[in-house]
C-alpha cells in the first residue's frame, strides 16, 4: 500500500501555478480512485493517529479527491503534506490537520481561527471579495514565505474560482496570532478572528508553514450549499 503511495508521489512535479491553470484544472479531473482509498484507509488505520480526533470520513474523502485531482494536473510537489481545515466544527476544536501522504500519518493537529465576518463560534458565512473579513472555502495552493506585519507567513493561492480565486489580492495568508491559541479560548469560549486568514498558534505556526510552503495542498471545509454543490474538486465525477 506504502509502495503505492510512493509512486503517486514520484508523479507529482513542480510547475509555476498560474490564474491560466484555472481553466485546464476545469477540462482535466481524471483521478486515481484505487489511490484515494488506500490514502483514506491509511490515515484511518495508521496506529500513529490514534492519539488525535481524525476528520470525519466524508471530509477525509474529499479533501484527498481535491488532493489526487492536483496531484494527476502536475500543480503540487511530491511527497509534500495534504493540509485539512474543517470550519464546520467551532473555533474551540482542534480543527487543522496536516497529514503525510506517503504513510498517513498526522503531522499536526491545530486550532485555526475563521475570519471575523465568517461567525463567532462557528463559521456560517464565507466571501470571495476583497474587504469582506470572511474565510474563503476550497481547495489552495500553498504559495512563497514573506515576512509581514504578523511576522513569519505564508501566501496562498486558491484553484477554485468564485470561491478563493481572489486569496492572494486579498491578502489571504497563513500567519501566527496571538488571538489563535487555547487561552483566548479559556478567556472567551471561542478563537479569536483574523480579517479572513486561517491563523494559527504563534508557537507553532513557523513550524507548520515551514512544513506545507511551497506547493503543496490545502483545503478548507465549511457548511456551505453554494460551494458543496458547484465545487469540481471534492466530488469524485
Amino acid at each position: 500500500m506504502i509502495k503505492a503511495l510512493t509512486l503517486i508521489t514520484l508523479l507529482l512535479a513542480t510547475p509555476v501555478f498560474s490564474s491560466n491553470s484555472y481553466d485546464s484544472i476545469e477540462k482535466d479531473l481524471d483521478i486515481n480512485m484505487s489511490s484515494e482509498e488506500e490514502l483514506i484507509q491509511l490515515v484511518s488505520t495508521n496506529p500513529l493517529n490514534e492519539s488525535f480526533v481524525l476528520p470525519n470520513e466524508n471530509l477525509l474523502e474529499m479533501a484527498v479527491n481535491g488532493y489526487h485531482k492536483l496531484v494527476n494536473k502536475k500543480l503540487l510537489d511530491k511527497g509534500k503534506p495534504l493540509t485539512i481545515v474543517d470550519f464546520s466544527l467551532p473555533s474551540t476544536d482542534k480543527r487543522l490537520w496536516i497529514i503525510d501522504v506517503e504513510n498517513g500519518i498526522v503531522l499536526h493537529h491545530s486550532v485555526v481561527s475563521h475570519g471575523r465576518n465568517s461567525g463567532n463560534l462557528m463559521a456560517e458565512k464565507f466571501s470571495n471579495i476583497d474587504s469582506s473579513y470572511m474565510s474563503s472555502l476550497g481547495f489552495y495552493i500553498t504559495g512563497e514565505t514573506y515576512f509581514g506585519k504578523h511576522g513569519y507567513s505564508l501566501r496562498l493561492d486558491g484553484v477554485e474560482r468564485g470561491f478563493n480565486d481572489m486569496a492572494r489580492s486579498r491578502a489571504i495568508v497563513i500567519h501566527g496570532a496571538e488571538y489563535a491559541n487555547e487561552n483566548f479560548i479559556t478567556n472567551t469560549g471561542r478563537l479569536g478572528r483574523s480579517l479572513g486568514c486561517p491563523a494559527l498558534p504563534v508557537d507553532t505556526s513557523k513550524e507548520i508553514i515551514d512544513i506545507i510552503k511551497e506547493k503543496t495542498c490545502l483545503f478548507i471545509f465549511g457548511k456551505d450549499d453554494d460551494y458543496l454543490s458547484k465545487s469540481q474538486f471534492i466530488n469524485k465525477a
